[in-house]
């Protein structure tokens, strides 16, 4: 994936002009509130672009949060509205890198959390490196958090083609080492009120025997 394409896109558009942009993300909030996880769980949100989730999760808490995204300038967004509303940001780890190749901690990840990332992924070979940093960096029985379009969700997103899935086809691409906790269905309204259907997944990373 191209850091200067997100950087042109953080550059040249407003936050709340993107079409994925939220308000709030309490679904993902009151999922991971659900899994009584600690304090001290390690977080991880890739493609973190200048998502609130962030704001949401330390209002929450949580205090060991990692935030990763191509583009510096989102990155950059975020830090300054933490600033700005008070929260501490040094609680939190910047990572400006690309998901397939980002050099990440094994074993270390409580929690993975990918809105709209993996669903960008298009060939089998970033699928394979994506899915090869996720079994790295996530802990045994960690959770992995996938938020994509679904089946009769777009095609394409922010001008760039996108992979579609059902929740088995999810399945068939991570393969038997995670087992489905928890998913739904929900419709995205963006800032223009165009509807964009999407799945939302929850998986454990099984033991390795």
């Amino acid at each position: 994936m191209s850091r200067n394409y997100w950087e042109d896109v953080y550059q040249s558009k407003q936050v709340d002009q993107v079409s994925w942009y939220q308000q709030q993300d309490q679904k993902t909030l009151e999922l991971i509130q659900s899994q009584n996880l600690s304090a001290d769980a390690k977080i991880i949100d890739v493609g973190s672009g200048a998502s609130l989730l962030i704001d949401q999760l330390i209002e929450s808490g949580y205090k060991n949060l990692h935030v990763l995204d191509l583009s510096e300038t989102a990155l950059k967004t975020t830090q300054a509205r933490l600033i700005e509303k008070s929260l501490e940001s040094s609680q939190i780890h910047w990572l400006v890198a690309d998901i397939c190749t980002a050099e990440l901690a094994p074993q270390f990840f409580d929690v993975w959390h990918d809105r709209a990332v993996f669903h960008f992924m298009v060939t089998e070979e970033q699928q394979a490196q994506y899915l090869k940093n996720v079994r790295h960096a996530l802990k045994q029985k960690g959770l992995l958090m996938i938020s994509a379009f679904a089946e009769d969700g777009p095609t394409q997103c922010s001008g760039l083609p996108v992979e579609r899935y059902s929740v088995e086809k999810l399945a068939q691409r991570l393969g038997e080492d995670f087992g489905l906790i928890h998913y739904e269905s929900s419709i995205h309204l963006t800032p223009w009120d165009t509807k964009q259907n999407f799945i939302h997944t929850m998986w454990l990373l099984k033991e390795q025997k």
